[in-house]
């Protein structure tokens, strides 16, 4: 009789591991593009949100070139040079 008890809370402990870590693996990979974005508007306010999205996730691929083409279009909207360049180093780290 005790074993039925014990058996469930252990099924039901690992069900909530289990789902508690697949409900934050999407989180982790998705964070990169937006700690970008968030970095760049709180330092540049005045930035376009489009703009700053939209260099954030060109920047995410990892590449040099993409890290070039995110920076590129963060100064073409009057991001300054150093949090262009941070936010989009944001963008591609893992």
């Amino acid at each position: 009789m005790r074993f039925t008890p014990r058996l469930v809370a252990a099924v039901s402990g690992l069900a909530l591991a289990l789902g508690g870590a697949v409900a934050v693996a999407p989180t982790a990979q998705a964070a990169t593009p937006q700690n970008c974005f968030y970095y760049v508007l709180e330092k540049h306010p005045s930035a376009k949100p489009e703009v700053v999205q939209r260099a954030c996730i060109t920047g995410a691929k990892g590449t040099q070139e993409a890290h070039r083409a995110c920076y590129r279009d963060l100064r073409r909207d009057y991001v300054p040079a150093q949090v262009a360049y941070e936010g989009c180093r944001r963008a591609a780290q893992e």
